[in-house]
């Protein structure tokens, strides 16, 4: 007679990515203080979109922390200074999103 061991695994819920559907590891995403400013995005569905929206805003100088959420369409962006919309607006659209404005 042998012994079976069964493993529960977690279903994912929400995007390919992981569960909370995010590709973002929760702890990278600590804010640690700066400017907090939260915008909105049109056009994010899943991890991939909140990924490729993160990659892109991350890239403007003095921004520290990125959190996308394609559920709400809601970026908070924390940076050592304020943002000009302009480049915030411009890195959205590169990543093939719209800004909506501010949230």
């Amino acid at each position: 007679m042998t012994a079976e061991t069964r493993t529960e695994l977690p279903q994912a819920t929400g995007s390919c990515c992981s569960p909370s559907g995010s590709c973002h590891d929760s702890a990278a995403d600590a804010q640690t203080g700066g400017i907090t400013a939260v915008y909105e995005v049109r056009g994010m569905t899943c991890g991939h979109c909140e990924g490729a929206v993160t990659e892109e805003i991350s890239a403007i100088a003095g921004v520290t922390s990125v959190k996308a959420v394609a559920a709400t369409g809601l970026v908070t962006v924390v940076s050592e200074a304020a943002l000009d919309e302009a480049e915030v607006r411009a890195a959205v659209d590169e990543a093939g999103y719209e800004l909506v404005g501010r949230a």
